[in-house]
C-alpha cells in the first residue's frame, strides 16, 4: 500500500524518527511528534506532528490531524490540517473538515466535511 517511490524517499530522507502504531494498540490523549508518525492502530485525542503521517488501511483516529504532509487509507474523525500534500487513497474516509495546500484524491476515497485549499499558503 505505502510502497510507491516517491513515499519511500520521502520517508528515507526525513530526520529518521518514526513512530509506529501498529494495528490492535490503541492511543488515548494528545499526540505530539517531531517525527515521521505512522498509524496502524486506533487514536483518540489529537494529533500533531511537524514531519509526514500515514494512517494506513486498519487505523481508526477520532481526534484532530495535524502533519506537515500525509498519507490516508484509513478512517480519520476529526478535523485534518496538512500544510503540504494531503493523498486521500482509495480506502480513505474522512470525516471533518480539511484544510491542506495540495490534495490527491483517488478513486472511492470519502470526505465529508468542508474542504479548503491554499488558505494561508507560504508565499
Amino acid at each position: 500500500m505505502f510502497n510507491r517511490r516517491d513515499e519511500q524517499m520521502h520517508m528515507a530522507s526525513s530526520s529518521g524518527q518514526e513512530t509506529i502504531i501498529a494495528q490492535g494498540v490503541k492511543v488515548e490523549g494528545d499526540f505530539t511528534s517531531s517525527g515521521d508518525v505512522v498509524i496502524d492502530g486506533e487514536v483518540t485525542g489529537s494529533i500533531q506532528t511537524a514531519a509526514s503521517l500515514r494512517v494506513g488501511e486498519t487505523a481508526h483516529i477520532h481526534a484532530d490531524v495535524s502533519a506537515s504532509s500525509a498519507v490516508v487509507a484509513g478512517e480519520i474523525q476529526g478535523n485534518v490540517r496538512i500544510a503540504e500534500r494531503l493523498e486521500l487513497l482509495e480506502s480513505s474516509i474522512v470525516h471533518g473538515d480539511v484544510d491542506c495546500q495540495t490534495l490527491s484524491v483517488a478513486p472511492g476515497a470519502k470526505i465529508n466535511g468542508r474542504l479548503t485549499m491554499g488558505g494561508e499558503g507560504k508565499e
